[in-house]
């Protein structure tokens, strides 16, 4: 065996990352309001950036119509991206730029430059620079927080989780549930059964009396979590108010009791908290503040904006940068100072094409979600990231960029851009798929119908699914049904025995 060297020329193809294409692939990932703390600190390093605080501009004259016959769109002198979309016209074109990770082209011409911080960890760039204060508060839970890392394991039908997500955000401070359940069915375009159904999961997570409605309501889940809530326990909490006038007797007659059992019937209430929020971080919460904006527009189009309000909005200071750069001598002077230009116009550049690639993603997502929007929650598309990127040709990893950490505000309530994407499920008939969160509605249908001398099995489920064009096994009916934390056949027809 002979070990020697030789030289070898070979040809490849490379997606090379510069420096201002990971910057605007990162920005791509953070909120507005994160992106105004990533250019505050950015305005505070380079001179030549400002924050533009003139006018707000007409964001009428600034919708995608104006080039949709192909013509290209002016380059931007700020990055004012208060753009808008509106659907029923024809989406971005190409000469809009739209920021996309796969386009190894887009930022070729651009001379690199490394001062920009390109560490990975989200939307955070800089150094964490919080107080110890921020730090400590930031890892006491608030009963949100709680409530929503219980949501997300107990409740895996995504349309469940944003009727749950509603119903969090009714809570009060103490954990009762405030607003009207009617006017969420109504919102949100599904039945009242199915907001009742779900609120009794609810009812069942941590902490025990949450979700409650009254006072004795609350301290009946706590007692039924403790296997207490007998007959005697329920008369009393029926009449809470003998309780607070201390009208022991009155109390003993109504519950059946005597006067120790009684005794001891209230000490046990006086265990109960009354209030169970109460035990969590009660510092305010702020609230979710859109990314997006989706108004209906007359005709039956839907308007897409970006929030102007929380949008940042900077120009390059060329005036200065003219000024200053006569007067510098040195080759370190001028470096400098052309690479502080450089930074700000290509921060500008960046800024513009975020706005057109959110404004791209979000408008089709819209399109695909259309019969949500305007018939309910029962009628969510199957949708995946790639059904998305094929459709306005970017790259599946820009739209799972874009729809991180973003908010959209329609008629039928706020929604993160993820709630949108949903698995798809085979029809038997080969025509369009169906959702998972169409069937798994099917299935409890199914059930809630169901008589006690017909109890549905899961095979009979999947035989009847099939007959509506539902191509699914007997092990998926089974998962969704336990997912929905309905009984098997077995258990129901036995309930339905003890109730008759």
């Amino acid at each position: 065996m002979t070990v020697n060297q030789r030289l070898d020329l070979r040809q490849a193809q490379t997606l090379v990352m510069t420096p201002q294409l990971q910057q605007a692939i990162k920005l791509l990932q953070l909120s507005n309001q994160e992106l105004s703390e990533y250019v505050e600190r950015e305005i505070e390093q380079n001179p030549l950036l400002e924050r533009d605080d003139g006018p707000e501009p007409d964001v009428s004259e600034r919708t995608i119509d104006t080039f949709a016959d192909g013509a290209d769109a002016p380059a931007p002198t700020s990055s004012d991206v208060s753009s808008e979309i509106a659907l029923g016209s024809s989406l971005p074109e190409a000469a809009d730029s739209p920021v996309d990770a796969d386009d190894g082209n887009l930022y070729e011409s651009a001379e690199d430059y490394t001062s920009w911080r390109t560490n990975s960890g989200g939307g955070d760039f800089d150094e964490d620079n919080r107080s110890i204060e921020e730090t400590t508060a930031a890892k006491l839970p608030t009963l949100r927080e709680h409530l929503f890392d219980q949501l997300s394991v107990d409740i895996e039908d995504p349309v469940d989780r944003m009727i749950g997500t509603h119903l969090i955000d009714m809570l009060d401070e103490s954990g009762y549930l405030t607003g009207d359940l009617e006017e969420l069915a109504q919102q949100l375009g599904c039945g009242i059964e199915r907001v009742h159904a779900t609120l009794k999961q609810m009812q069942r997570l941590d902490p025990a009396g949450v979700f409650a409605r009254s006072l004795g309501e609350c301290l009946a889940y706590q007692l039924a979590e403790r296997g207490r809530l007998d007959p005697a326990m329920q008369a009393m909490l029926d009449r809470l108010d003998l309780l607070a006038k201390r009208d022991l007797g009155q109390l003993m007659k109504v519950c059946g009791v005597d006067a120790e059992d009684l005794k001891e019937m209230i000490a046990e209430i006086k265990t109960l908290n009354p209030k169970p929020g109460s035990a969590f971080d009660q510092s305010l919460v702020q609230p979710v503040v859109p990314d997006i904006v989706m108004r209906p527009q007359p005709g039956g189009d839907w308007l897409i904006e970006l929030n102007s309000e929380t949008l940042p909005r900077v120009l390059v200071n060329t005036r200065y940068y003219a000024r200053i750069s006569k007067d510098a001598k040195k080759k370190e002077e001028k470096d400098y100072l052309s690479e502080r230009y450089q930074a700000a116009n290509w921060l500008v550049k960046s800024l513009h094409q975020r706005a057109t690639t959110i404004l791209k993603v979000a408008g089709e997502i819209v399109r695909q979600q259309d019969a949500f929007f305007r018939l309910g929650i029962q009628h969510l598309k199957p949708l995946i990231l790639r059904d998305i990127a094929d459709a306005i040709s970017m790259h599946e990893s820009t739209v799972s960029r874009v729809t991180t950490n973003k908010h959209m505000s329609t008629p039928r309530g706020l929604y993160e851009l993820k709630y949108f994407f949903t698995a798809a499920i085979a029809s038997s008939s080969g025509g369009e798929a169906h959702s998972a969160e169409a069937v798994r509605s099917r299935i409890k249908i199914l059930i809630d119908a169901e008589k006690v001398e017909d109890v549905l099995s899961d095979d009979k489920l999947v035989e009847m699914l099939r007959s509506d064009g539902v191509d699914i096994a007997r092990r998926t009916v089974a998962k969704y049904r336990e997912a929905m934390k309905i009984p098997s056949s077995v258990q129901r027809r036995r309930e339905k025995a003890i109730q008759l």
